[in-house]
């Protein structure tokens, strides 16, 4: 067994105003130099790396371990810190070295099957197959203390605001939430199951009817859907709700705690109040209900422009109660070859989209996938409508609406990105309010947009007996460049306008009582008006780091397949774990 040497400072911490200070530092050989009578190690741990020298003025047995050191290995080192000679200006300990006088091997080390620098450029998988190594880079280190840095804060500012830390349960009842639920099997309760809770949703809400008044929680959540960039079957919410408030009060203190996040871990000042968008305006304008506005292409409908046209694709988009949207982009005529404009049509095909028909303005008139089709008149119409210039071009859709929006809601961001139109140093907040109470899945039948507990617009509710679709809910999203960062409600408070919510979904009075049973008579008692919001604690982390994915900023994410490269996760159970949860297949001899 190694002895321990006890360390003084990080090996990221030494600077000039250091030399000629006694130190011990530990970590990992970051990488190892022998020259001869001269061994240059640099060692390093989560705070970043410094150079250590071991030369001929030390004992031979001690220079002879220095010359065995290799890549991660993990040592201590004690020594003098003294200036370099030859500085490194990449390293902020650039300025200064270790001169060493002893050396601990803690442990050895074999070749990393992967580099440990941040620009290794490896498969993903294996950087995730080996996330114990992967984490070592200075990258990863920094994304894991930036999330510490940022939960901390949460946790402080919620705390000062009068909000109290209350875990709830992992092991919940299995209720419909809109996604998948993850079932565990009780040993206990044979053929019953515990859910996984995809939110915190109802226990916060009980907390609230308990009289907890402000509550907050950095809360892990779970759901069995397919995943992407921005999505993992577990994630982390950070969780709150707030009684006798509104949406006012909610947006307030939300906005308080993202303007300090800003200046604190950005350097940016935010403005608020934050702008507010309808759900209606968002998607009229920029197709979307999380709408980008770092740049300035919107979307324009045109269908009065051919109510009479003889363009059979658009007349028949127009009878089907179809839209017919256009989006100009400044400047794009040059930009897109028709290699391009092919590329693009072919992906807004996985929106819906049939085609994107496109239209460039030129000095001599207009060059267009619909010239033989399009008026002179139409296309100056369209040129008016669009606002466009000599050099933009236009592309259009025509369909139903939702593909519509779709379709040109991400048609706008793909070229802004093309174009390089999205600053990452440009932060833009906004609120999109006022969200339709129900929508109606691919079957056609009813479904809350957000939540079956989120309050509908008290000033509509004449509508739940007519115009459903129509009516509104009391919701917001607080959005940041085109990505939802958090989302919330007021919810009711009412049990009788929570139970005919329920029965307009289509929850019968055994149904709403076996899965609600619990909440439902809980408001029997006296529940507070109430109101909250949830953030997707990683989302938000990997937007402020520039991340492209949020396993980025998770130490230990799943990879496509939802599963966990390092432990092998999900696993089969043996025979005897199936048998006490009741679950073992009993195979009957075919004999």
């Amino acid at each position: 067994m190694s002895t321990l040497l006890k360390r003084t400072h990080m090996c990221g911490e030494l600077r000039l105003e250091d030399a000629g200070k006694d130190v011990v530092l530990n970590g990992w050989v970051a990488k190892a130099r022998s020259l001869g009578s001269l061994v240059f190690v640099d060692i390093r741990d989560k705070s970043g790396i410094t150079q250590v020298t071991f030369n001929e003025d030390i004992p031979e047995d001690l220079l002879e371990r220095a010359k065995s050191l290799r890549s991660e290995y993990v040592i201590g080192v004690t020594g003098s810190v003294k200036a370099r000679a030859s500085k490194n200006a990449k390293l902020p300990t650039g300025d200064v070295e270790v001169f060493a006088n002893d050396l601990v091997i803690y442990s050895e080390a074999d070749t990393p099957p992967i580099y440990i620098r941040d620009d290794d450029n490896v498969d993903e998988n294996l950087r995730l197959k080996y996330r114990y190594l992967d984490l070592r880079k200075n990258k990863m280190q920094h994304n894991l203390t930036f999330r510490h840095i940022l939960t901390k804060l949460a946790r402080d500012y919620f705390d000062e605001n009068g909000f109290t830390e209350v875990e709830t349960p992992m092991l919940i009842k299995p209720t419909p939430e809109g996604a998948r639920d993850y079932l565990v099997p009780s040993r206990v309760n044979q053929g019953s199951f515990y859910a996984l809770p995809q939110s915190p949703q109802m226990f916060k809400q009980l907390l609230m009817v308990a009289g907890a008044d402000r509550y907050f929680q950095i809360a892990k959540c779970f759901r069995d859907e397919d995943l992407r960039a921005d999505r993992q079957p577990e994630f982390t919410q950070i969780d709150l709700e707030m009684s006798f408030a509104d949406s006012e009060d909610v947006m307030t203190i939300q906005e308080g705690f993202l303007k300090r996040v800003m200046k604190e871990l950005k350097g940016v000042d935010l403005k608020t109040p934050f702008p507010r968008l309808t759900y209606a305006e968002a998607m009229e304008r920029y197709g979307s209900d999380k709408p980008d506005t770092r740049f300035e292409i919107e979307l324009n409908k045109l269908n009065d422009i051919f109510e009479g046209s003889k363009f059979k694709v658009f007349r028949d988009a127009l009878a089907a109660g179809g839209d017919i949207r256009g989006i100009s982009v400044p400047g794009g005529a040059a930009e897109f070859s028709r290699k391009k404009i092919d590329k693009l049509t072919e992906e807004a095909k996985h929106y819906g989209a049939k085609g994107l028909l496109w239209i460039k303005v030129e000095e001599a008139g207009y060059a267009s996938s619909a010239s033989k089709f399009l008026s002179t008149e139409e296309l100056d119409k369209i040129r008016e409508r669009c606002r466009s210039n000599v050099g933009d071009i236009i592309f259009i859709v025509s369909a139903a609406p939702k593909v519509v929006f779709d379709t040109l809601g991400w048609l706008r961001r793909k070229i802004a990105s093309q174009l390089g139109l999205l600053d990452d140093n440009k932060f833009n907040f906004l609120w999109v309010v006022d969200f339709p109470m129900f929508e109606e899945d691919d079957d056609g039948n009813l479904k809350a947009m957000h939540h079956p507990f989120t309050q509908p617009k008290l000033d509509e509710l004449d509508k739940l007996d007519g115009d459903i679709l129509s009516l509104n809910a009391d919701a917001y999203d607080v959005v940041l460049n085109g990505v939802e960062l958090g989302g919330g409600s007021i919810r009711i408070h009412d049990r009788q306008l929570q139970d005919k919510m329920f029965q307009v979904l289509g929850l019968g009075e055994e149904d709403r009582m076996e899965k609600f049973g619990f909440f439902i008579e809980a408001f029997k008692y006296g529940a507070p008006p109430h109101a909250g919001l949830a953030y997707g604690l990683d989302r938000m982390i990997m937007l402020l780091l520039g991340e492209s994915s949020i396993r980025e900023v998770i130490a230990f994410p799943k990879n496509a397949n939802a599963e966990c490269p390092v432990s092998g996760a999900p696993g089969k159970a043996d025979k005897v774990q199936l048998e006490e949860l009741g679950l073992a297949i009993v195979k009957e001899d075919s004999n």
